[in-house]
């Protein structure tokens, strides 16, 4: 489009041209020529990116029924929440919000710990924060490998220049107590990780007894329960746990972004006895038990700016499972898994993992039958259903199917939905005869 100028022939006292710097006034002739130029030529502008086509456009995002291994879908009660208005991260308010919001996780977590808040970002933000700020550069860690989440643990703590030792659990397994305290007692670690609710392979990991076995050993347990919390029986102070973390988008029904933790007395000592700082300035316990109100300082002093709207729907998530109570959603999750595994052993599939008490009840793993293409199926029901189911993660690649039932997904009507969905798609995908 050509440039228009407005130009007045009556020139100013102090007369500069923008374009040659000039200051002798311009005459009418030399005017002329640059707006006949001016009419066919474009001046060249500074934005060479254009606006993208793309965003001129409305955004779509479809409903789909979201039963993978996570992220759940979010009720309605919970998407009003995250849309109240913003206000600001150091706002008396939000002060309030988060204490509801560390009550809510003391709840859940079943625990009095002090420093107990919710990281910003999701379950691996919270794993990070648990290893960086506990382990220094030579320690000792022992992780518990029964999926993918401890070898992301074992990663993690390499990074920050750990000894690494793994112990590791047959896939669809978990480890004896006996089999974890000889490794305690060998390598004796400042740290020992356990993934509670393995959600790679389906395996729901028997915790009792193994805080005393690490307290013993002069260990720390740092328990992975993202698949697990508010699905199954978890009780931090009472099982010994010293750091227990989670994610809002499972159980919880929130959107993902939000990451509940909290650590004992015990660890906090560990970590306020560190010789080096954290190797990361944003998990930094020091600061973000500041933030959250958790240590004896008469202020909280700004760290980062906190997802408000994240803050208001994990507060509102929270509330939600105290409205039904803990003991209920264990009962309603282990019945809804029950039918569920009951169902599709009539269909004639069978269980990734053999013993039934060790049962993930929030994502079962279903062996992917012979014949089919896993990629096909999991394809079919997502396009002819709107239902998301996934494949395996990590060991369990190409050997399973992954069906999340977390919360408000938790119900026997969903059950037969995804039972349904399964057979229309085993009836239509191409099944090899070799």
């Amino acid at each position: 489009m050509p440039v228009r100028l407005f130009v007045s022939l009556s020139p100013p006292p102090s007369f500069v041209c923008l374009f040659t710097g000039n200051t002798s006034p311009p005459s009418l002739t030399s005017l002329s020529s640059f707006l006949l130029c001016s009419s066919c030529c474009e001046v060249m502008s500074p934005v060479s990116v254009p606006p993208p086509q793309c965003l001129k456009k409305q955004m779509v995002v479809p409903h789909r029924y979201m039963f993978g291994p996570g992220p759940s879908n979010v009720p309605r009660r919970i998407l009003e929440a995250g849309a109240k208005p913003v206000i600001g991260h150091m706002h008396p308010e939000i002060f309030e919000i988060m204490s509801d919001i560390k009550s809510g996780i003391q709840y859940l977590f079943q625990t009095q710990n002090r420093t107990t808040f919710a990281v910003s970002g999701t379950g691996h933000t919270a794993m990070e924060c648990a290893i960086f700020n506990t382990v220094e550069s030579g320690e000792s860690v022992l992780v518990a490998v029964n999926g993918i989440w401890g070898e992301r643990a074992a990663d993690m703590a390499e990074r920050v220049g750990a000894r690494v030792k793994t112990i590791v659990a047959p896939p669809g397994g978990y480890l004896t107590n006996a089999e974890i305290e000889k490794a305690l007692s060998e390598h004796r670690p400042v740290l020992f990780f356990l993934a509670h609710g393995e959600s790679s392979t389906g395996v729901l990991h028997p915790l009792d007894g193994i805080g005393d076995l690490c307290h013993k050993y002069n260990c720390l347990l740092l328990v992975d329960s993202v698949a697990s919390i508010g699905g199954t029986p978890l009780y931090m102070d009472q099982q010994g746990i010293d750091i227990l973390y989670t994610g809002s988008q499972k159980v919880l029904n929130a959107p993902p972004g939000t990451a509940p933790i909290s650590f004992s007395e015990s660890a906090c000592r560990k970590v306020f006895s560190r010789t080096t700082k954290p190797v990361s300035f944003f998990l930094d316990l020091s600061w973000l038990s500041n933030y959250w109100g958790c240590d004896d300082k008469p202020a909280r002093i700004y760290h980062h700016t906190g997802p408000v709207t994240a803050f208001y729907s994990l507060r509102e998530s929270l509330a939600v499972l105290a409205d039904e109570g803990l003991e209920k959603s264990w009962e309603r999750h282990q019945k809804v898994a029950e039918y569920f595994h009951t169902g599709l052993e009539s269909m004639g599939l069978k269980l990734f993992v053999k013993e039934k008490h060790a049962r993930l009840p929030t994502v079962t793993t279903i062996v992917a039958p012979h014949g089919y293409d896993w990629k096909e199926i999991t394809a079919y029901i997502m396009k002819t259903h709107s239902l998301e189911i996934s494949g395996g993660l990590g060991p369990s690649v190409s050997l399973v199917f992954r069906v999340g039932l977390m919360g408000c997904n938790s119900s026997k009507a969903n059950v037969d939905m995804v039972l349904a969905a399964l057979k229309d798609a085993l009836k239509h995908c191409h099944r090899s005869k070799v």
